[in-house]
């Protein structure tokens, strides 16, 4: 029996490490192939002999995701390739700073939203004609509560999971009617270098692993997956809508 997702191209940004790392490598497991876009090269050269390992295949890509006509060319490369695209797992994202809002930089600020959010869009511009392409396009973001609690201190971090949540709602109202399917996914606190960043104080070995967390990805990544527009909340385990009502 062929794996669920062979013949798949999925592509994983921030793929050299944590949730993206694992989640590559279980799409890998799969039956798919994984185009990893990280800035790491040796994360990504770690992660190539992994899938290989394991059977799988993949194509490593260091590009820093704030290089937009580096993801313009990488759209291209991938149309010349594969000619589609059947996932995409936006996942890469920095925390930022850890400081009340007056005491930010604008630069600071600015380079969160480039990671976080401009990047993203530069993705769905770039891959939504070869995911259109495919028979069963699916996309997936990774976001976080920070997007709707607004704690203190985690201001631009939080700003920008709030409006790369708005840029998949409107992407999901765009495509509602083709076979393109986005949705968002939020991990809760997770064991990963980014958390223990913003955290240091948090005993690591309480939190859930990346690995656990990609179980619940890969099927938002098939075809079999048919609901749009929606969030999957990791910690309790639920799926809910994320659209406003028309």
């Amino acid at each position: 029996m062929s794996p669920p997702l062979a013949s798949r191209i999925a592509l994983v940004t921030g793929a050299s490490r944590g949730i993206g790392y694992a989640t590559a490598r279980a799409l890998a497991h799969a039956g798919a192939h994984i185009i990893a876009v990280a800035r790491t090269q040796g994360g990504l050269e770690e992660l190539d002999d992994e899938i290989r390992k394991d059977g799988g295949s993949a194509t490593l890509v260091p590009l820093s995701l704030t290089d937009f006509d580096g993801i313009a060319r990488l759209g291209a490369a991938l149309h010349e390739r594969h000619g589609k695209l059947d996932i995409l797992v936006g996942n890469a994202g920095v925390p930022g700073p850890s400081s009340p809002l007056g005491h930010i930089e604008l630069k600071t600020f600015i380079d969160v939203m480039a990671v976080n959010v401009s990047a993203n869009f530069q993705l769905i511009r770039c891959m939504e004609p070869l995911l259109k392409i495919s028979d069963a396009g699916r996309a997936v973001f990774i976001t976080s509560g920070a997007a709707h609690k607004a704690k203190a201190y985690l201001g631009p971090y939080a700003a920008s999971k709030a409006a790369l949540e708005t840029l998949a709602r409107v992407w999901a109202h765009e495509t509602e009617r083709t076979p393109l399917r986005v949705n968002l996914f939020s991990p809760g606190p997770i064991r990963t270098r980014m958390r223990a960043a913003v955290f240091p104080g948090e005993d690591p070995m309480t939190l859930e692993t990346p690995e656990q967390v990609a179980e619940f990805i890969v099927p938002m990544c098939s075809p079999e997956w048919t609901e749009t527009g929606k969030l999957y909340d990791y910690k309790s385990r639920t799926l809910r809508e994320f659209r406003t009502p028309a």
